[in-house]
């Protein structure tokens, strides 16, 4: 029998992606079965998504900027995973520069690469990176991780194909060690927008929402704020109500300041009255795919932003099958 891979998580967050890759959840009535994997080193710079992570997991992790760990002081591991932070790549916002220190925090993972040569290594970003200056922030972060000894794919995956009530876009790039002659294949899409004989339909926002009138009316939005969302010019995006029967818009990090005048998804309660709210944090982390056993420490608005910067488990967890087996039959 194969003993746990040993896995380092850096940008671990609080924790979505680890989940995935250990597994032993359920999740809308499945129940996503353990997976060899052990991490034995997490690290992130948010106290707050620290704290949420280590009341959640047997491993804690460290609160530090990863540009301060040593990479010769990770143990030895086979899988290096890290969803490096994402907002310099970001289409929303334009203003945004894609080269500042944040947009540079990969090269860090880069050297942990260089220096620990574990087997296979994931890392994750908004689809945003494949696409600003022609391409060229893609290649170039590419270019940087094959410079370590590694062959690499990505795919740019929407969780809603996996299974996700969510129409998630982000790029995975997973890297194999150059002297593992095989290549890595992502795993089959799960779940499809059209019916089709033997296969499964996405899932629906209706599945995680147990009632769209909120048991707290701080949810509501005031009528003031659909009074401006009426007034506001008709090329902004308002309003922006989610049907119960699709997949629902990305979840973001700012969920507890969300506007009826900006890009994210609210709840229509009633049209009649122009009742609209905003998702509950649990409600947001169940979109996300995350359990409701799992423990979010902290504030409201610390809670969005953990779930909003998270890696859906679910997507992770098919992820870390697919390398489970890979890993099984070339080493």
């Amino acid at each position: 029998m194969i003993s746990k891979f040993q896995v380092s998580s850096l940008f671990c967050g609080c924790g979505g992606s680890d989940l995935g890759i250990m597994g032993g959840f359920k999740y809308l009535g499945k129940t996503y079965k353990k997976l060899p994997f052990e991490v034995t080193f997490a690290v992130d710079i948010s106290k707050k998504a620290v704290n949420t992570y280590n009341s959640n997991f047997k491993t804690h992790a460290i609160c530090e900027d990863v540009k301060n760990i040593r990479p010769e002081s990770i143990p030895e591991t086979d899988l290096l995973i890290g969803g490096f932070p994402c907002q310099s790549f970001s289409t929303v916002n334009p203003t945004k520069d894609p080269d500042d220190e944040r947009a540079n925090l990969f090269k860090h993972m880069a050297n942990v690469l260089r220096e620990k040569q574990p087997k296979i290594f994931v890392a994750e970003n908004v689809k945003g990176m494949l696409y600003l200056k022609k391409g060229e922030i893609y290649k170039n972060i590419e270019t940087e991780f094959a410079k370590t000894g590694y062959k690499v794919s990505h795919k740019l995956i929407n969780s809603a194909d996996y299974g996700v009530p969510q129409k998630r876009e982000r790029v995975f790039m997973v890297g194999v060690r150059k002297d593992i002659e095989n290549d890595f294949v992502f795993p089959e899409q799960t779940h499809y927008k059209e019916t089709q004989s033997g296969k499964k339909q996405w899932n629906t926002l209706g599945s995680v929402i147990d009632s769209l009138v909120p048991e707290d009316p701080k949810y509501y939005f005031s009528e003031r704020a659909v009074q401006g969302m009426k007034n506001a010019k008709k090329n902004m995006k308002r309003g922006l109500w989610q049907k119960m029967d699709e997949p629902c818009l990305t979840v973001t990090a700012h969920l507890a300041k969300v506007s009826l005048n900006s890009r994210d998804p609210v709840l229509l309660v009633d049209p009649n009255k122009e009742l609209y709210r905003r998702f509950t944090p649990r409600e947001a982390a169940r979109i996300q795919s995350f359990p409701d056993k799992f423990k979010f420490v902290g504030s409201e608005a610390d809670a969005y932003r953990q779930v909003g910067e998270s890696i859906a488990p679910v997507v992770m967890w098919h992820l870390a099958s697919s390398i489970d087996n890979f890993l099984k039959e070339n080493t």
